[in-house]
């Protein structure tokens, strides 16, 4: 299969530098691959929604969930490794351009391969950093074993680890739920850093969040506005930047916390300030920054479809994901898609910012879907 990618995305890669060709990809295509969804199905075909997205519309990934909150149903995505497996080979064999296949598998409490579902158990960050203290070869194999898994059944990339300091234990999203290594940010680094290695060997693209920093906060961002202004430290930048500057980093999850003295009106995930001027500019990270989930009551109760959309996108943000896990819109792919390009067509947004995502994202695609090379960012 990855032999196959191969070559797809050597095509694909051509087309997309060389003007002159045929293959040159719509800008359709180049819109959908800035975009990721979740949606029901433990079981796909042609009759399914998520088919018309990937086909149609050319999305460039998918993001599965063991629970439907909206419907509050324990039948979603994921009920056993086999199923997942068939399913996520079903997804791939949809796509022209090979798909992100996607989940929040950090351990512990934010696990989607659970072990009711037949899956090992598995090991807050939190739990984490006391085994390593004491057994660290452990902590390593605990990991691989975890990255090869996720290999197996089909996934490629993982939004993992959690680089947020735990600087506040009741922060009900990150503290509290013992997703945070720690409150030091160089423990946080060494372990983040064995985590990333460890996807990093099976080929699972890691992405660490919550950009610019989720640990000091008050607020669960999944409900509202999350206000950090007078707790958020520079010391929460430490992670980015190490590990960023190590290259070990080939792609960002951004946060939607409020920071008024970083942007007085957006939150980070819509703030050109704090994507392309923190991240971009000062951190020089030059891989794919994936939004968080813009139904999250953070976007969606103060911000249109539309303007976030447009601000995400103005602010650096290369994927935008829809996970339908707040709110469902089986329509949400085809919505966005048709905003951005009717932004790009009266001009709101630029036809070269949609190629710097679309390049960005096939550069991704390329190094890791691949069995014959190391992952390079």
């Amino acid at each position: 299969m990855r032999i196959l990618l191969i070559f797809i995305f050597t095509v694909v890669l051509i087309s997309s530098c060389d003007s002159r060709t045929p293959q040159e990809p719509t800008l359709d295509e180049k819109i959908g691959q800035m975009i990721m969804v979740g949606f029901r199905g433990l079981d796909v075909d042609e009759n399914n929604s998520i088919y018309d997205d990937i086909k149609t519309h050319h999305i460039g990934g998918v993001i599965l969930f063991d629970y439907d909150l909206p419907s509050k149903s324990p039948i979603r995505n994921i009920r056993s490794a086999e199923q997942v497996e068939k399913l996520n080979a079903q997804l791939q064999a949809f796509a022209d351009t090979p798909l992100f296949i996607a989940v929040d598998q950090e351990g512990g409490r934010v696990a989607r391969l659970k072990p009711k579902h037949g899956f090992p158990e598995t090991l807050s960050a939190e739990m984490i950093n006391r085994l390593n203290d004491t057994d660290p070869d452990s902590v390593e194999n605990y990991l691989g074993r975890q990255a090869a898994l996720l290999d197996s059944l089909g996934f490629n990339l993982n939004f993992a680890p959690v680089v947020d300091l735990d600087l506040n234990p009741d922060n009900p999203v990150i503290g509290g739920l013992q997703r945070s290594y720690s409150s030091d940010p160089d423990t946080v680094i060494k372990l983040a850093g064995k985590v990333i290695n460890a996807l990093r060997s099976e080929h699972v693209i890691p992405v660490i969040k919550h950009f610019p920093g989720h640990g000091s906060a008050a607020d669960d961002s999944h409900h509202g506005i999350a206000d950090v202004t007078h707790t958020w430290s520079k010391l929460e930048l430490r992670p980015y930047r190490i590990l960023i500057r190590e290259k070990q980093v080939p792609a960002v999850m951004t946060a939607h916390i409020f920071h008024a003295g970083l942007d007085s009106t957006y939150p980070a995930t819509l703030s050109e300030p704090v994507i392309r001027g923190l991240l971009r500019d000062s951190l020089k990270f030059g891989g794919v920054v994936f939004s968080d989930d813009m139904q999250m009551k953070a976007i969606r109760s103060y911000f249109g479809l539309r303007e976030s959309i447009r601000r995400a996108i103005e602010a650096g943000v290369d994927v935008l994901i829809f996970a339908n896990n707040s709110v469902y819109d089986e329509q949400i792919a085809e919505k966005a898609i048709t905003h951005i390009r009717e932004m790009v067509e009266r001009g709101a947004i630029s036809r070269q910012r949609i190629d710097r995502s679309y390049n960005r994202i096939m550069e991704l695609k390329n190094s890791y879907l691949s069995a014959d090379q190391n992952p390079s960012d």
